[in-house]
């Protein structure tokens, strides 16, 4: 779990990406086709001011169907477990999704070093 940490703070500084700065590379950079990610929401779910900041991502959707269905379905918490599923399968879906993402750029950052090594000891 914690083996990015040794490579960011001792060993590949400078192939590791930032986590907190956006990309370097374009987003279809490798790739034939790829889609944008979007947030889905429908009208009656662009109300996205009774979540908190931290909760706005691309499960929104899924988290204000819970929501509701808990508001709907008050003692019996129960009946809500087909959209706490949908919620946490989305959840971990965009986890999945950005674990790609941060391993592709460290890839494209060690390959772009590779090559630039590589025009180093041509020059």
């Amino acid at each position: 779990m914690g083996a990015h940490l040794a490579r960011r703070y001792v060993t590949e500084r400078d192939t590791e990406p930032d986590p907190l700065k956006p990309s370097d590379f374009p987003p279809e950079y490798g790739f034939g086709e790829r889609k944008e990610r979007v947030m889905v929401a429908t009208q009656e779910q662009m109300n996205l001011a009774q979540l908190p900041l931290e909760q706005r991502d691309y499960c929104a959707h899924h988290l204000m169907k819970l929501m509701k269905c808990k508001r709907d379905n008050w003692p019996d918490l129960m009946a809500c477990q087909h959209e706490r599923h949908d919620w946490d399968y989305c959840q971990h879906q965009d986890y999945v999704m950005r674990m790609k993402e941060y391993e592709r750029e460290r890839r494209l950052l060690k390959r772009k070093k590779r090559i630039e090594e590589g025009q180093a000891e041509v020059a």
